[in-house]
């Protein structure tokens, strides 16, 4: 993914940090964030993995529908995160360029938390919603600052037909790889679409709509609806059961 702080230049040190709320949970010993692919630097892909692992293990509705991949980014493309394994920091934090996280929807299960499944993160796999958006994204460390995050949900089944990369934002100027590949082959959408990676990851506050046409649109829309992070709980809490 080309959401490592550190290898898109990005600082990896908060304007500002906030202490984290919770300590790092334990890791669930049934579900060890190991035993799904992961290539580091390559979020996007290992989140769409993941959601077909999810639903081929019985852990997710047969065909997704409680699953909705997030693409995490701003403007300013400087996403402050904490918990993530990929920092030289003791509170987890990373400035990436964008991040994916798969978020699942468990509202017709009565009141049980949505749970967040982020394979870059030190919080528990899969972690409570709520905690999540505590401890890792911190609404309110950053105000109206240029590292306000947006995020863009994608209803499960649709980012499984649409979305497609051929890899070619990890390479540099030269043609090198940036962070090595993962050793399948890229992702291609069903309509033969090679690389649209930038459609999702590009976002700005102009897109966040009302509150109740991006409930209505989400499951419909192809790049899903873009929120931000104050209303992003609410969001969750309003999609259909």
């Amino acid at each position: 993914m080309a959401d490592d702080g550190a290898s898109a230049g990005a600082e990896l040190s908060p304007p500002t940090p906030s202490p984290p709320l919770h300590p790092a949970g334990p890791r669930d010993p049934l579900l060890d964030a190991a035993s799904f692919t992961h290539t580091p630097y390559y979020c996007e892909e290992n989140v769409y993995l993941l959601c077909k692992e999810l639903i081929r293990a019985g852990l997710a509705d047969p065909v997704g529908t409680d699953l909705y991949a997030v693409f995490i980014s701003n403007e300013e493309k400087k996403v402050p995160l904490w918990y993530q394994k990929a920092s030289r920091n003791d509170d987890g934090f990373v400035l990436w360029d964008y991040h994916v996280i798969c978020i699942q929807s468990r509202r017709n299960r009565g009141y049980v938390p949505d749970l967040v499944w982020d394979l870059d993160s030190t919080l528990p796999f899969p972690c409570p919603f709520p905690q999540y958006v505590a401890d890792a994204v911190q609404p309110l460390a950053f105000a109206d600052s240029i590292y306000r995050r947006l995020f863009r949900v994608i209803h499960g089944p649709v980012f499984l037909r649409s979305f497609a990369s051929d890899r070619s934002h990890m390479k540099d100027p030269m043609g090198n790889w940036i962070a090595l590949p993962p050793k399948y082959e890229p992702i291609v959408a069903e309509d033969g679409n090679t690389n649209n990676l930038n459609e999702y990851i590009t976002m700005s506050t102009n897109d966040v709509g009302d509150l109740e046409s991006m409930v209505n649109d989400v499951c419909s829309s192809k790049h899903g609806v873009v929120t931000n992070e104050m209303l992003l709980p609410k969001f969750f809490s309003q999609l259909p059961e």
